[in-house]
């Protein structure tokens, strides 16, 4: 078999069953592409020695019969995900030759279920950005262009790398996080499936934090049904996780039978922001066509309280973030600044943390600080959490008056130019997120299908939200949805 990193979890895992090909095989042809593709900086840290142990290793249960459906499989790991004796840097100076001596629950689920690690991917420094633009690595890039145009795209953020390796058939697979859209917006420039399980589904333990009530790891795939085996995979309940829900894992890919008649698709009227391009609002409108062929009945629905999502999104995780990165002082481990004589501790803590982290960690830092002191802890940090309460319970009316899942846009435009935003007022940046944050703060589960492309040939994804703990049916609906959309475009390689 040739192009065997063209293939998807799904097709790769059938193919090593039948004995078409090997997991050596596989992954040797994930790595020749990786190394073939340094233009867009998607893997950070390659680990080869480490893929091709577990692809021998794979082939052993294969053999034996004792494989797991991610047994042998090539995935990337997204920086954030503490991995035993590999870097593990989330994109920050600050924590240069940071090598951890334990592995995530995440990263671990995935390797006992026989998952190969090619390496590490580029993201966002500590998950904060939404175009990949933050890293101390430099910028991961696209595999997308504008028709002729050389421009290079942002492959979004903060799971750019992750979003740019599966697009560009790096990787089977990638694991990545979600704050406020950080597995959704870059699955949606990039023309690949990401979804973001319910918040407590995957343990937290060994991801380092940013905003300990909002993340949740997630995959990042070639299709609906690669999602689902590898949500699976990567779900536990963890008592090492105070957060994580002592919930049995449901057999995803099961629920992938297609067939949506009878369920209720809401629309709401909130997501009609002003200025949207009008690509979006036809792809949403045909989006909703598509389900409606496919059986489902759709209905108009109200989320009242969307307007205030995302100042209440930036007051709380720049609020945790503040007190997340306290704990990166230049002491323990990570960077720690040359000190000058006569310098005490406290001068260590400031020289370090100013030469650590860079510019928008920095920001929010300064932003969470703010809202958590003394004189503006209720005007900020208190409200914005009774506002997340609201939120919350819009979606719960919604789901009690029978709503099966949600239908809104994913983004609120195709990718953009590396460069063209940053200048900008980071407000701008931060709209970006504007139909993802409500689903993290309100816990649930959403997911990105790719359900088209601009007039420039760019990839559009349409969002579904899903029920809290039925990321089954929200798959099945995707999947619908998947195949109504038909979505084959691939980017022309460049790099």
């Amino acid at each position: 078999m040739s192009d065997l990193n063209k293939l998807g979890l799904a097709e790769a895992r059938d193919a090593l069953r039948k004995g078409d090909t090997t997991s050596v095989e596989l992954t040797e042809a994930c790595l020749s592409a990786i190394d073939a593709a340094d233009a867009l900086n998607a893997f950070v840290h390659k680990t080869p020695e480490i893929a091709m142990e577990r692809a021998k290793a794979a082939d052993e249960r294969i053999k034996a019969g004792d494989a797991p459906s991610m047994c042998g499989l090539p995935i990337g790991i997204k920086d954030l995900f503490c991995t035993k004796g590999v870097p593990s840097q989330a994109a920050s100076r600050i924590l240069e030759g940071f090598k951890p001596e334990y592995e995530s629950t995440v990263s671990q689920n995935l390797a006992d279920a026989g998952a190969v690690m090619l390496g590490k991917l580029n993201m966002d420094e500590f998950a904060m950005g939404s175009s990949n633009e933050t890293s101390v690595y430099g910028n991961a890039i696209s595999p997308w262009r504008r028709g002729n145009d050389d421009t290079p795209l942002t492959p979004g953020g903060s799971s750019g790398g992750s979003a740019a390796a599966v697009a560009a058939d790096l990787c089977l697979a990638a694991t990545g996080t979600d704050t406020g859209g950080s597995i959704r917006q870059p699955a949606a420039f990039t023309g690949i499936t990401g979804i973001k399980p319910t918040y407590g589904r995957c343990s937290r333990w060994g991801i380092v934090a940013f905003a300990s009530s909002l993340d949740q790891a997630g995959p990042m795939t070639k299709s609906v049904r690669d999602a689902a085996i590898m949500l699976e995979a990567m779900c536990s309940h963890d008592p090492k996780d105070s957060t994580s829900a002592d919930l049995p894992v449901p057999d995803f890919e099961a629920a992938l039978t297609g067939d949506i008649k009878g369920k209720t698709i809401g629309i709401p009227r909130e997501y009609r922001m002003d200025g949207m391009p009008d690509e979006i609002e036809a792809l949403w409108a045909e989006g909703r066509k598509m389900m409606e062929d496919a059986g489902a009945k759709i209905v108009d629905i109200s989320l009242p309280h969307t307007k205030y999502a995302l100042p209440a999104y930036y007051v709380i995780a720049p609020a945790e973030a503040s007190s997340n990165l306290a704990r990166y002082d230049g002491v323990r481990y990570g960077h720690r600044a040359k000190l000058s004589q006569g310098d005490g501790i406290t001068e260590m803590y400031e020289k370090t943390r100013a030469e650590g982290f860079g510019a928008e960690v920095q920001r929010r830092v300064m932003v969470g600080t703010y809202v958590l002191s003394a004189g503006f802890y209720d005007a900020y940090y208190n409200r914005a959490r009774k506002v997340r309460a609201l939120i919350k319970k819009d979606f719960d009316d919604v789901f009690a008056q029978g709503v099966d899942a949600i239908l809104t846009p994913a983004t609120p435009s195709a990718s953009f130019g590396l460069g063209e935003m940053t200048d900008a007022d980071p407000v701008q940046m931060y709209l970006n997120d504007v139909f993802t944050v409500t689903v993290n703060l309100a816990g649930l589960p959403g997911v990105s299908v790719p359900a088209g492309v601009d007039k420039q040939g760019l990839p559009l994804g349409l969002q579904l939200i899903g029920r809290p703990w039925e990321e089954g049916d929200l798959l099945n609906s995707a999947f619908a949805l998947e195949r109504a959309a038909g979505f084959v475009a691939k980017p022309a390689k460049w790099w």
